[in-house]
């Protein structure tokens, strides 16, 4: 962690004291927590800058409060669920959390991605198979999420342009109808 100005560093700072101070007490609670295992990093710093150190924290309760809700930040929360629980899984992932920005998911059975992806249809604006569920570049790749995550507009798409336009259609006939019946009808005969 360092710097961004050294790009030898990893891992900066998070923005500003806000964040820092609502992204360490979700740290501080976790360790408090007995559902809640620190696996990896769980220290924080703002003696020099905001850093928070890469933090990994493993839960028994699939509806612990770092599972549920965003947190914009190095924090990851794993829950460790029985293979035998897969579709069960997948219900609790479509229904933990009102946010929806982004997901993933690894896997190497194709009929698990498919599942996964059909299920998960409304769970995240930006849905990762085998890869990080992070780091959308604006112009790379279109980023935005749905439910309370945000409209879905990706950014750097022209879907985000959709959503400051009003659409309107506007139909003209240059041969207006002459009788209002129509021929199955049989009015005509």
């Amino acid at each position: 962690m360092g710097p961004v100005e050294d790009f030898s560093n990893f891992h900066n700072a998070v923005i500003d004291r806000t964040s820092f101070d609502k992204i360490s007490d979700y740290i501080k609670e976790a360790k408090t927590s007995s559902d809640v295992e620190v696996v990896f990093g769980g220290n924080c710093d703002a003696s020099v800058g905001f850093y928070i150190e890469p933090t990994v924290l493993k839960v028994n309760d699939p509806t612990y409060r770092t599972m549920c809700e965003e947190i914009f930040g190095p924090v990851v929360t794993i829950f460790v669920y029985k293979d035998a629980d897969w579709s069960e899984t997948l219900d609790l992932v479509d229904a933990t959390s009102p946010y929806a920005l982004t997901g993933a998911v690894f896997a190497k059975d194709r009929n698990v991605i498919i599942e996964a992806s059909t299920r998960l249809n409304e769970a995240a604006g930006n849905f990762y198979i085998n890869d990080k569920p992070s780091g959308a570049v604006v112009g790379q790749q279109p980023f935005g999420g749905a439910r309370a995550s945000g409209t879905n507009d990706k950014a750097g798409s022209y879907l985000n342009l959709v959503r400051w336009i009003s659409a309107r259609s506007i139909k003209e006939t240059f041969s207006p109808p002459s009788h209002f019946s129509y021929p199955f009808l049989g009015a005509d005969e």
